[in-house]
């Protein structure tokens, strides 16, 4: 049977006596801290009860045959690359005894310091209570006004007994063109805009049953928060609705309640150097295809960078590719004069050429950017981010220079991985 995100590795054994040395010091100790310097997943030291070699002389440790020259097995698990890299240093040490290879399966290799999802706590103890749903007679402006007022771009759709009977995000009312921009565009309007946009859907016959999101993806209360993540992963999702055992709503999970519960949880360290293989860092998971504007780019460039990218968001670098902070298209709609707002929106919309404005973007986009080196552990980015509200973090190397980005998604995918890496996790 085949598990998913196996790696091929290599199983070192050395066989050796307890009383070998190396260079006055016993030799199974010297080839540990060999193994340690090289930075290998790590070693294990077994000293067996009683054995014999090559010189059928027997090492016991029966009381009646005390020996103070036991066999001692030393094992060490990782990838061929580190595997021949050791035995190029420990070869040479064993001057008697034996060593063998094996080709393994690695299943899983984490620890709990840099892997601390709780999976096994139940979805009941991690969600958001007290959610602001809809209903399916509402009609799409009533829907459309919920979500400006409260901010919350997602809502469950309940039947009059409590069932969750779909979803309606900002997203479903955009795709099918019943408001004209996203919800975080939206709030960054004036209130005569506002009110323009819903008098438009006050003439829609639409109600949120014809264009919610059905059948709606839900996780049970008593699930574990493992399984609930695994779905959310699987299936793309920023959150799903709980439910109870008759499908009722009880609350929603999202990526932030997931993320949540990683912030706080341990002390970690400034770096994953130490402890090498235990766990991603960010610039094993960080996005390179990241879309960059230039301090100086105009209107022009800055909305053919959204429409090529498919993104929300640009980050701002300077001439030497250091990043200074973040632009966002609600950022441009909102600072742009009000005379040239329309027709910025149809711009962003690719209904139209952008008006001939003299801006750039070093006067629309929001100063202060996170940066993060790439050998910052996974954990630690999640703790940061979420202390500093912020929702990317930008991978630099030692000069300051962008070498990519890491999300909210990126990060949970990598902290769930190494849980999901063993057979049945997620279950």
């Amino acid at each position: 049977m085949d598990f998913p995100q196996t790696r091929e590795g290599l199983r070192l054994r050395i066989y050796l006596g307890e009383s070998d040395r190396w260079r006055g010091k016993l030799l199974y100790v010297a080839i540990l801290d060999v193994l340690r310097q090289q930075k290998v997943a790590g070693a294990t030291v077994l000293r067996g009860i009683s054995g014999f070699g090559a010189h059928a002389y027997l090492r016991s440790a029966d009381l009646e045959v005390l020996s103070s020259d036991l066999p001692i097995i030393i094992e060490v698990v990782d990838t061929p690359e580190k595997i021949h890299q050791a035995l190029e240093s420990i070869s040479p040490m064993v001057q008697e005894g034996m060593i063998t290879l094996e080709e393994v399966r690695i299943l899983k290799y984490t620890q709990r310091l840099l892997n601390p999802l709780p999976a096994e706590r139940l979805v009941s103890e991690v969600m958001t209570r007290n959610v602001i749903h809809l209903t399916p007679e509402m009609s799409v402006r009533q829907a459309w006004q919920r979500m400006l007022e409260s901010g919350i771009k997602a809502m469950p759709v309940v039947d009059a007994e409590g069932q969750v009977v779909g979803i309606l995000t900002s997203e479903d009312l955009l795709e099918r063109g019943v408001i004209r921009q996203r919800l975080s565009v939206a709030v960054r309007l004036d209130e005569a805009e506002l009110q323009e946009e819903l008098r438009l859907l006050s003439d829609s016959p639409l109600r949120v049953k014809d264009v919610m999101t059905q059948p709606v993806i839900t996780v049970r209360e008593d699930e574990h928060l493992g399984k609930a993540v695994r779905r959310m992963i699987e299936k793309g999702l920023k959150r799903l609705p709980v439910v109870n055992a008759r499908n009722q709503l009880v609350g929603m999970l999202s990526r932030l309640d997931v993320l949540r519960q990683i912030s706080g949880t341990v002390a970690l360290p400034e770096s994953a150097a130490a402890v090498r293989g235990a766990v991603r860092t960010v610039g094993e998971v960080m996005r390179t295809d990241l879309p960059v504007i230039h301090l100086h780019e105009g209107i022009d460039q800055i909305v053919e960078k959204f429409a090529a990218s498919a993104s929300n968001r640009l980050l701002v670098v300077d001439e030497h590719r250091n990043p200074l902070g973040v632009l966002s298209d609600s950022d441009v709609v909102a600072r742009v004069e009000a005379a040239q707002r329309k027709g910025v929106l149809h711009a962003l919309r690719r209904l139209a050429s952008p008006p001939p404005l003299k801006v750039t973007a070093a006067d629309l986009y929001s100063r202060g950017v996170l940066t993060v080196p790439p050998d910052f552990p996974i954990a630690s980015a999640v703790q940061t981010m979420l202390a500093e509200g912020r929702k990317v973090l930008a991978v630099v190397d030692e000069a300051g220079s962008l070498l990519g980005v890491v999300d909210r998604q990126a990060l949970m995918e990598a902290l769930y991985a190494d849980f999901a890496e063993i057979p049945g996790a997620g279950e």
